[in-house]
């Protein structure tokens, strides 16, 4: 009977142990149930959006001013209204300029008579030359004070230059108004002018691509609202020189704006959408960034490695060796790499190599590789936090396409 409590006690114990590296195991187990998910980079027609914040310009904006000092006798426009050429806008009292146009003509008549009497002596040797010279001198000074009196007359009557709309009126009926003073705005929105400043390296990529890329570029203007504008514009012109403090030049996109819907002073974002054929893209979620610049998990096969392999099942193996020899078909050599890698949809073991990669385009979920991987390259897509250059690991390899079926190609 004294031995009862002793069994009793080891029984407990031993519960306890067992129970304790039941946890640890099943801990263990979820532990390693954090599988690392490597795909490779897909070669794919893609639309680049680049954004730019802008300003919308008249093609023509100008400011209608009194060219003579006086009363405004008549305003004939109204703030808003559109006008043709040679509409009268503004008129300024002409009494003065009128009754100084008939003093003028006067004397140039008086010069006109002079002129004759003084050339019928001369004719007759009773005159010299010099008078003769001077007479004509006399004469053509007053014929000049006449085309200049007609012209301050012509003054007084401001009309439009072009086509157009009228903006804000300064100055109204009965005003007095100085020469030089502004009377209105005149803007022709028949073309809009939208400037928008592009960085260096956006500019000089636009100079390398320039011929390829006005076939496909298509550039759309967002109005404040967030609606795009129905016209298509292009570029019209690239400014002379970068600014030293933002790196920036400008450039200038021309729309046609039929409706008028478009005036001047407007803001808006320039969308630039360029295709890119063939581009390598690869999820943002498979990169990350030390010191400003961006790397890769890249896997690299043991030599002989065949275990994955045995992993797959029967179906699914001979699916991806066709997949696997059309491929090697179409990349070459590069096919003949990829066979020391698992199929896709298995499990394989490689060893990890940190890679610096450069991005050409940043867009929606996606990043456009420019320089560092190839479609044959293996990158890891998830447990980048787990594995360290030079690791061993056990990984999962799944396809670009179920990777990124859900990640959107032209940024909305």
């Amino acid at each position: 009977m004294k031995n009862l409590p002793i069994p009793a006690f080891i029984l407990a114990l031993s519960s306890l142990v067992f129970g304790c590296h039941g946890k640890d195991e099943k801990h263990e187990t979820e532990e390693h149930g954090h599988k690392i998910v490597v795909t490779t980079p897909l070669a794919k027609d893609v639309v680049s959006t680049q954004r730019y914040v802008c300003q919308i310009h008249s093609r023509r904006h100008i400011e209608v001013r009194a060219l003579e000092t006086g009363y405004l006798e008549e305003v004939k426009v109204q703030e808003g209204q559109s006008v043709k050429k040679d509409d009268e806008m503004f008129r300024i009292i002409p009494v003065l300029f009128q009754a100084n146009l008939e003093t003028e003509a006067a004397e140039a008549k008086l010069a006109q008579i002079k002129f004759e009497t003084t050339k019928l002596l001369s004719d007759k040797s009773i005159v010299s030359e010099q008078e003769l010279a001077l007479a004509r001198a006399e004469r053509a000074k007053a014929l000049a004070k006449v085309k200049k009196a007609r012209a301050e007359l012509n003054f007084t009557s401001l009309k439009a230059p072009f086509d157009g709309i009228v903006d804000r009126q300064r100055a109204q009926q009965g005003s007095l108004v100085e020469e030089g003073d502004i009377l209105s705005t005149l803007s022709d929105n028949q073309v809009m002018w939208v400037y928008f400043n592009v960085p260096e390296a956006r500019y000089l990529d636009y100079r390398a691509r320039m011929k390829e890329d006005e076939a496909g570029m298509k550039i759309q203007l967002q109005l404040a609202n967030g609606d795009i504008f129905p016209q298509e514009g292009k570029i019209g012109a690239i400014e002379a020189d970068f600014n030293n403090e933002t790196g920036n030049i400008p450039f200038r996109a021309d729309f046609d704006n039929p409706e008028a819907l478009l005036r001047h002073g407007q803001t808006g974002t320039i969308l630039v959408h360029r295709p890119l054929h063939d581009a390598i893209v690869i999820p943002q979620r498979a990169t990350y960034e030390i010191l400003a610049k961006r790397y890769v998990f890249v896997i690299e096969p043991k030599g002989g490695e065949t275990a994955a392999h045995e992993t797959a099942s029967h179906e699914t193996a001979s699916h991806e060796t066709e997949g696997a020899t059309h491929e090697a078909a179409a990349h070459g050599d590069d096919g003949a790499k990829e066979e020391h890698h698992p199929k896709k949809g298995s499990m394989g073991r490689g060893v990890v190599r940190q890679r610096e990669i450069v991005v050409q385009e940043e867009m929606e979920d996606i990043f456009v590789i420019k320089k560092g991987l190839t479609v044959t390259d293996h990158i890891i897509f998830e447990g980048i936090q787990q594995v360290r250059d030079g690791d061993e690991i056990e990984y999962e390899l799944r396809s670009p396409e179920e990777i990124l079926q859900n990640t959107k190609f032209h940024a909305e």
